[in-house]
């Protein structure tokens, strides 16, 4: 049996920093992702930039792999050309036409905001990108062995993917011939019913299999229920003449919460929600000019949407671009929003990244709106450890205060989560997405998940008869 050479070099002690190392031959080698480090995982042993930094060499490395454009899956790439790294960087269609806007974003958050730099560096990248088409299979630039990729849909946000890599390995007894080794790396998959996008393409087969594990021990709620549920948080927002903000991923969430809001709007039309206020009257305020870039992206590549929704836009609906939604692009109209939101009774539901309150314009809406009972933050997505998203959830339950810029601000609003929203699959989903191989795979090996969810998913798979192990750096 083959065992191949596989180096983590992120998302092994948690679900951020994604970057794996496959080895195909002794020499030659790819690296799966390449992201930034998150929360705690960003300050172990290391500090600030210094976390970002590329500590491994790049000799042998024939190319990238890119599951997909979300910053702790991409966000090292910077760093990684500027280790040196000028070979091509693979990935879907769709996520071609995104990178270079994470990457501009990417740029200005931590490296520099000097136009003529990152134009530079944008327009450098762009000749590195080998853009592919799902369920075609590539054969990799510059591999000595015949080494093939093929991108199939992950169902995550647009544009994702997992990867196949099939490549020839030595016989396994001198005098027969070669065969064929494959190797597929999840990133990270979607939930199944995911609001705008198709479900993950079934997996055919695989001798390895690198798996996400982060909601390995959770299960989500129902689509239905869960849609009903954001209903009634905004119901009882909006009647406390209140605000309801929503920190959420600039890419994937907030189009998926768009298409949500349309839907309820839609569902509820001439209904009123507070005195005589009526749901189509509702402003949805979008607050993050980077999502505005990326919906218009979504908007233009509706051959990548699901059949719910293409049929939405055949009935004359708009998932994301309906009348209700106001996007705000400068600096000036966001303080100004605001600061409107917290001294009148307006109602309003905000999405403003980042998702995890780490910075980014949400970070101004918490600092005026956490003091207020009136006022309702929702999260719809996973807080990774050491994220003042993930310390807001813990210290609403008791009262306390949220440090924000060396600040503390106390926390009156109420702070909920919905996890049923998660872009993630869960752990129902990623037994699904396993148990519907042709063929069990020789290994399974798990990442990008916490302790608890990696040993609760590989008890259940062993229970089904897998061979896991949870990865190491």
């Amino acid at each position: 049996m083959h065992n191949p050479i596989l180096i983590h070099h992120g998302a092994i002690d948690g679900v951020t920093g994604s970057c794996h190392q496959y080895f195909f031959n002794e020499q030659q080698s790819v690296l799966i992702d390449c992201g930034l480090f998150q929360g705690v995982e960003q300050g172990r042993g290391k500090a600030g930039a210094d976390s970002a930094q590329i500590d491994f060499p790049l000799e042998g490395i024939q190319a990238l792999l890119l599951t997909h454009v979300h910053i702790d899956h991409a966000g090292r790439i910077p760093y990684l050309i500027a280790a040196g790294f000028n070979g091509p960087i693979y990935c879907s269609k769709a996520s071609a036409l995104l990178l270079p806007l994470v990457l501009e974003d990417a740029l200005k958050m931590g490296i520099t905001r000097d136009e003529k730099l990152i134009n530079a560096f944008i327009k450098a990248v762009s000749r590195q990108l080998r853009p592919c088409d799902y369920n075609s299979w590539y054969k990799l630039e510059g591999s000595e062995d015949a080494v093939q990729l093929r991108f199939q849909n992950a169902g995550h946000i647009l544009g994702s993917a997992y990867i196949e890599i099939r490549h020839q390995i030595p016989p396994d007894n001198p005098g027969t011939e070669q065969g064929w080794y494959k190797a597929v790396f999840s990133g990270d998959l979607g939930a199944r019913d995911t609001p705008l996008l198709p479900d993950p393409t079934p997996l055919e087969s695989a001798n390895l299999l690198v798996l996400e594990s982060t909601y390995g021990d959770k299960n989500h709620q129902d689509r239905k229920n869960r849609q009903q549920r954001l209903q009634q948080v905004l119901e009882k927002a909006l009647n406390d003449n209140g605000t309801v903000l929503i920190p959420a991923f600039s890419i994937g969430r907030t189009q998926e919460l768009l298409y949500e809001l349309e839907d309820i709007i839609h569902r509820m039309q001439g209904q009123a929600i507070h005195q005589g206020l009526n749901w189509e009257q509702l402003d949805i305020i979008v607050d993050s000019p980077l999502a505005a870039d990326f919906t218009a992206v979504y908007k233009e590549l509706k051959q990548f949407w699901d059949d719910e929704a293409k049929q939405r836009l055949q009935q004359g609906r708009h998932p994301l671009q309906f009348e209700q939604l106001l996007t705000v692009k400068t600096h000036d109209d966001h303080q100004k929003v605001v600061r409107h939101l917290a001294e009148t009774g307006r109602p309003a539901v905000v999405i403003a990244a980042s998702g995890m309150c780490a910075g980014g314009r949400v970070v101004n809406y918490l600092k005026a709106l956490l003091a207020s009972a009136r006022h309702q933050i929702l999260f719809i997505g996973y807080q990774a450890r050491g994220t003042p998203g993930a310390a807001l959830l813990t210290y609403a339950k008791t009262g306390g205060y949220l440090q924000l810029d060396g600040e503390d601000y106390p926390i009156h609003a109420e702070v909920l989560q919905l996890s049923g929203y998660s872009a993630h699959a869960d752990q129902q989903d990623l037994l699904h997405f396993v148990s519907g191989m042709h063929q069990a795979p020789e290994q399974i090996r798990l990442v990008h998940g916490d302790a608890e969810a990696k040993l609760e998913l590989k008890k259940q798979l062993e229970a089904k008869g897998h061979k896991v192990v949870i990865g190491v750096a």
